[in-house]
């Protein structure tokens, strides 16, 4: 069992039959692109350690829990979400490989230990806060979506500390800050490796990007194959059916 507040629910991790996750709609729901990051990023199989920061309700540590046996920190800022995190890993008696941290990203290295890790992962907030009127009144939603606690040099600079040398970043973002993330990866020395765009359909602009880089790697930046979400129908393609679904 699992202590439920306000509108939380106990949704299942899309097809998993029994892993679980806390969501609620007026605090947090996880997107797709946690699920691709998820999939894309490189994680050590049988054991290592791995950080994921600007973690939510804990989905990104969740997922990666069923790609590696290593050890796994998610950090969080918003005290509900970690709350929600910590119950959720607890529900599905994950406690003994995945630990969440209150706190915030900027301390993380010094609190978690420099250069101590394998893998750092981060979905973190993709707009900045120019125009306050543009951020979301949902406090919960305006942390997570925007650059009000952390911004982008600083999930940069943090991941760059932590992660070990030969080590891997890998972020979910807009095609629009690419130029800005190999700049920051670049001056954090984080080598962009592996680069993929994510379509919402044929014909269309990309509108996600996934990027990973390693710690003091050598140039050569590969461009994987394009993404595309959904078919002309609707429904989606058959490479997210399999990454969603483990299906065709």
């Amino acid at each position: 069992m699992v202590e439920l507040y306000g509108d939380e629910r106990l949704d299942y991790l899309l097809a998993d039959e029994e892993m679980r996750i806390i969501q609620s709609p007026s605090v947090f729901s996880f997107s797709l692109d946690a699920v691709l990051l998820s999939h894309f990023a490189y994680v050590p199989i049988r054991k290592g350690n791995l950080v994921d920061l600007c973690s939510g309700n804990g989905v990104i540590p969740l997922f990666l829990s069923k790609r590696t046996k290593g050890k796994i920190i998610g950090v969080e800022i918003q005290e509900r979400l970690h709350s929600m995190a910590q119950r959720s890993i607890a529900y599905n008696q994950l406690d003994g490989q995945i630990k969440m941290i209150h706190g915030d990203l900027k301390n993380a290295p010094q609190e978690l230990g420099y250069g101590q890790y394998d893998v750092v992962t981060c979905n973190p907030p993709y707009f900045t806060t120019s125009n306050k009127e543009e951020i979301n009144e949902n406090e919960h939603f305006a942390i997570a979506r925007h650059e009000i606690h952390c911004s982008l040099e600083d999930v940069i600079r943090a991941s760059s500390q932590l992660v070990k040398q030969g080590g891997k970043v890998a972020l979910v973002h807009r095609p629009g800050r690419l130029l800005d993330i190999v700049t920051l990866m670049r001056q954090y020395r984080l080598e962009p490796k592996r680069l993929q765009f994510v379509y919402p359909k044929d014909g269309k602009e990309a509108n996600t990007l996934l990027i990973e880089g390693t710690k003091d790697g050598s140039p050569d930046l590969k461009i994987l194959p394009p993404l595309v979400v959904y078919q002309d129908n609707d429904e989606y393609t058959d490479k997210l059916k399999r990454i969603l679904y483990g299906t065709k």
